[in-house]
């Protein structure tokens, strides 16, 4: 197992990076998997932070939004200690408002550490020659009947949408762009093939 740490951690909580599971889950892609790690630097680093606005303007559903998202976005990319700890976040929605203040911390502190980790993971990162665009590439008969394909198998709530997703990462990230990818890859490895689906729709409509 190849992990990355932050070395001023407690040990209890060392293990904050687990790359070799980010790399499993797409096929082992090294460039795709270092943007959806600058993609999740860009996106998250100010999550907890609108998750308490939310709160504090009493917009409950928006802030479990976040967390959920941050929770799916954690698991894709390895991220297994902030991972469990968005769960618990999420479930303490549903509990005392002083389990869930805890729970908020306890992901605060987590993200922080994950966020030291991927700067100095990411600092002498360069994407080579054959590096993924943000940007959509055109759409072609191929990945037109691939997108077909993956949104017929979520809309059946099929788990071999996972296996499309991890085998044709790179073309997908490729005609979706990373962060429209992340998130449908997200929301499919927690099973929510319903929200997936949903955040496909645009790319089919194009």
């Amino acid at each position: 197992m190849t992990s990355y740490v932050d070395p001023g951690e407690p040990p209890a909580v060392q293990h904050i990076l687990d790359i070799e599971e980010g790399l499993d889950r797409l096929m082992g892609d090294q460039q795709l998997y270092v943007q959806m790690l600058r993609r999740f630097r860009q996106d998250y680093q100010h999550v907890t932070g609108l998750v308490r606005q939310a709160l504090a303007q009493g917009d409950t559903e928006r802030a479990q939004r976040h967390i959920h998202s941050l929770k799916g976005a954690s698991g894709m990319i390895g991220a297994q200690e902030l991972h469990h700890l968005a769960i618990a976040a999420e479930h303490g929605f549903h509990s005392a408002g002083l389990e869930l203040q805890a729970s908020l911390a306890l992901v605060e502190t987590a993200l922080a550490g994950l966020l030291r980790v991927l700067d100095v993971y990411l600092q002498d990162t360069v994407n080579g020659p054959g590096a993924i665009s943000q940007a959509r590439a055109p759409a072609t008969p191929e990945t037109r009947a691939l997108l077909a394909r993956l949104a017929m198998l979520l809309d059946e709530g099929n788990g071999d949408a996972i296996d499309v997703l991890e085998q044709s990462a790179t073309l997908l990230a490729s005609c979706l762009g990373v962060a429209k990818f992340q998130e449908v890859a997200s929301a499919a490895h927690q099973y929510d093939f319903e929200g997936a689906l949903a955040a496909l729709q645009p790319a089919l409509a194009g």
